[in-house]
């Protein structure tokens, strides 16, 4: 079995875990990193411009199956909560070839926005991710929320980002 797939398969059996993720409703909610990064169409953003917004922050690979496996629902939970205070960003992992990076997103018409972490910064300031997919959920006030490491539930991810859109901005 390559590297790959068993980070993979060791992903999806962490995420059957009790202890694989935060506990949302936590009282104490950590920051999230004021990440920069450069998108696939060269321009540039950090995550401090989405204060304001419920952010799912993906971290995947296009040489994860499981990655791969998800990113129709990742794409559905975009399309569903889009213009309500609700943004997606994927970060393809260090070790992805920038040129499979843009074409999984050119022909799957991924509608968010994709970003390539290049020096493995992003994944190291996100407590340094090795685990793909690693999907993390961040409040309007930039704390994370929930950590998934592997496909999550996505009914009740929906769930999850419904109650944090209707919750008011501080």
């Amino acid at each position: 079995m390559d590297r790959r797939h068993h980070l993979a398969l060791s992903a999806s059996l962490l995420a059957t875990l009790p202890f694989s993720g935060l506990l949302a409703g936590c009282a104490a909610r950590e920051s999230a990193p004021d990440v920069h990064y450069t998108l696939l169409d060269g321009r540039q953003a950090n995550l401090s411009g989405q204060r304001g917004k419920v952010m799912l922050v993906n971290f995947w690979a296009t040489s994860c199956t499981t990655c791969v496996h998800e990113m129709p629902n990742i794409v559905a939970t975009h399309e569903k909560f889009k213009g309500q205070a609700f943004d997606t960003l994927a970060v393809a992992m260090s070790y992805d070839p920038p040129m499979y990076v843009d074409n999984f997103a050119k022909s799957r018409q991924l509608p968010f926005n994709v970003a390539i972490d290049n020096t493995g910064a992003i994944a190291q300031q996100f407590g340094k991710v090795q685990l793909t997919p690693t999907t993390f959920l961040i409040d309007k006030q930039s704390r994370i929320v929930k950590k998934f490491v592997g496909e999550p539930d996505f009914a009740s991810l929906h769930q999850l980002i419904g109650e944090l859109i209707a919750e008011k901005s501080a």
